[in-house]
C-alpha cells in the first residue's frame, strides 16, 4: 500500500508524493551509511521525489537536475533557505548569509560582495602564500593522515587571511576545536542541549567563537589590515550601507566554517583520487613545474589539469551534500504537490553521479570536463558543488584560489600514493569526510 506525504488539492492536477514507510530516523541513518545506494533505492521505488517524516518534519527528497533547477532558481519564492538551514545549523551558525531570504539577503550579500573582488582576491592571495608554502614545506614523509594535516593547514590560512591574526598552537587549536564542534552539532539525533551530546557541543563552541571574535572587533575596526576580519568591519555597499558588530561576528563565524571545512574535504578528495590515479598527479605536476612556486592571481588560469582535477573530485564527493530548502507556501515540484512548511533537499551529491549527464558516473575521469566533453554542460543544474541560483556560494572563487594554491605547492614538492586496493571509508553523518583521516604515503621529490 503507498502513502503520501499531504495528499494533492483536489482539482489541481498535481501528484502527491509519495512517502516511505519506513520511520524518517531509521530513513536517515540508512542514507547516511550508504547515501548512493539508499538513493538509488528510492527512486526505483518512488521516482525522482519522494518523502519521509522524521524529527518532526515533512522531507521531500528530490533527485534529478530539473528538480534541483525548479528548487535552486525559485522562480516563484516559494523556497526559504533561513528555515531549512536553521533548523540544523541555526543555533551555531545563526545570522550567516546563508540562512538569510529575499531582501535581507540582497542587502547582507550586496555588503558582503565588496570582501570578495577581484583586488581583495589579489590580496587573500598574496596573504596566504607564505603560510602555505611553510606549512608544506615542513609536511612529513612517510604516513601522513592528510585530512588532518590539511583540515590544520586551512585553520592556519583561515587565521593568517581571514582574521589577520597570529595565535598560539593551543589557542588555534581551540578555535579549530570549536569549528569541527559546531559542524558536528547540525546532525546531532539528540537534538537538545543534554551534556556531552553533539547538541550541546555545538552550543559551548559557539560561545567560544562569539567571545574571540567580539573581544577582537575594536581593533579591526580601528585601523584596515588586509584580512576578511578587517573587510567586513569596513566594507559598505554602494549606497553606503555597512555591518554591524553583530553582523560581522555571524557572519565570520559562518564564513570561517564555510571556507574552513569545504576546502579541507576538497582537497582531501583530490589527494586521494591523484594518489589512487597516479598518472593524473603526474599530468598536474608537469604543469605546477612549468610555473613559478610562488604564483599571481592571474596565474590561477593556467592550472588547467588541476582545474579538472578539482571539478571532478567535487562532483565525485560535493563537500555539501545536499541543498535544504523549505516551502514558505503551498507550491509544486515536477508536477507534485508540496505542502508549505515541508523541507525540500536537492540531492546534489547523488545528482552528480547521473548517468544522464555524466558517462561511468562512479569512475574517476577528470577529462569529462575537458572542452571536447564537458558533461558538466548537459544541464546547468547537472554539477552544482557551489549551490545555484541566489544562494551560490559567495566565496567560491576564494575557495578554489585556495586550493589551487595548496596543491601546486603540494605537487611540487611532494609525491604521494595509496596502497593498492585501498578505498577511503567516508562517514556521512554530517558532512562527508574520510572515517580513516585518509593515509597516504609521501615521498619528497
Amino acid at each position: 500500500m503507498t502513502s503520501y506525504l499531504a495528499e494533492a488539492p483536489a482539482g489541481s492536477g498535481l501528484k502527491s508524493v509519495p512517502c516511505s514507510n519506513v520511520p524518517g530516523v531509521i530513513e536517515v541513518l540508512s542514507t547516511r551509511r550508504d547515501p548512493y545506494g539508499k538513493t538509488a533505492k528510492r527512486v526505483a521505488q518512488m521516482g525522482p521525489i519522494s518523502g519521509m517524516n522524521a524529527f518532526g518534519l515533512k522531507i521531500v527528497n528530490v533527485s534529478g537536475a530539473d528538480g534541483a533547477q525548479e528548487i535552486l532558481m525559485n522562480k516563484d519564492k516559494a523556497f526559504a533557505n533561513g528555515p531549512a538551514w536553521s533548523f540544523f545549523i541555526g543555533p551555531f551558525f545563526h545570522r550567516g548569509v546563508m540562512l538569510m531570504d529575499f531582501d535581507e539577503h540582497r542587502y547582507h550579500r550586496r555588503i558582503l560582495q565588496a570582501a570578495f573582488t577581484p583586488t581583495a582576491l589579489k590580496g587573500y592571495l598574496q596573504e596566504m602564500q607564505p603560510v602555505i608554502a611553510e606549512q608544506v614545506h615542513q609536511l612529513p614523509t612517510g604516513r601522513v593522515e592528510m585530512f588532518s594535516w590539511l583540515k590544520q593547514l586551512t585553520l592556519d590560512v583561515a587565521l593568517e587571511v581571514f582574521l589577520g591574526v597570529k595565535l598560539p598552537r593551543d589557542e588555534a587549536d581551540k578555535l579549530n576545536k570549536a569549528f569541527i564542534e559546531t559542524v558536528a552539532a547540525g546532525t546531532a539525533l539528540v537534538r537538545k542541549p543534554v551534556p556531552g551530546g553533539r547538541w550541546w557541543k555545538g552550543l559551548r563552541s559557539r560561545k567560544v567563537l562569539e567571545e574571540f571574535f567580539y573581544a577582537t572587533i575594536d581593533a579591526k575596526r580601528a585601523r584596515e589590515t588586509p584580512d576578511l576580519f578587517s573587510a567586513l568591519c569596513h566594507a559598505q555597499s554602494e549606497e553606503g550601507d555597512r555591518f554591524t558588530d553583530e553582523d560581522v561576528v555571524n557572519h565570520m563565524i559562518f564564513v570561517l566554517m564555510a571556507a574552513h571545512d569545504t576546502s579541507t574535504m576538497t582537497m582531501s578528495q583530490m589527494v586521494y583520487w591523484t594518489a589512487k590515479n597516479p598518472q593524473w598527479q603526474e599530468r598536474a605536476r608537469t604543469q605546477s613545474l612549468e610555473l613559478e612556486p610562488e604564483i599571481g592571481y592571474d596565474t590561477l588560469g593556467k592550472f588547467t589539469d588541476l582545474d579538472l582535477i578539482m571539478r571532478e573530485s567535487l562532483r565525485m564527493c560535493p563537500p555539501v551534500p545536499a541543498l535544504p530548502r523549505m516551502a514558505v507556501k503551498d507550491t509544486q515540484v515536477l508536477g507534485h504537490h508540496i505542502p508549505e512548511g515541508s523541507i525540500v533537499a536537492v540531492l546534489q551529491q547523488t545528482n552528480h553521479r547521473d548517468p544522464a549527464y555524466f558517462t561511468n558516473p562512479d569512475t574517476f575521469d577528470p577529462d569529462r570536463f575537458s572542452p571536447e566533453r564537458e558533461e558538466d554542460r548537459g544541464h546547468r543544474m547537472a554539477w552544482v558543488p557551489f549551490g545555484g541560483g541566489a544562494h551560490k556560494c559567495i566565496g567560491l572563487h576564494f575557495g578554489q584560489m585556495e586550493i589551487k594554491t595548496v596543491m601546486h605547492r603540494l605537487l611540487r614538492e611532494f609525491e604521494w600514493s595509496v596502497p593498492d586496493g585501498y578505498e577511503v571509508p567516508m562517514d556521512y553523518s554530517s558532512l562527508p569526510v574520510p572515517k580513516d583521516n585518509l593515509p597516504v604515503y609521501i615521498r619528497r621529490r
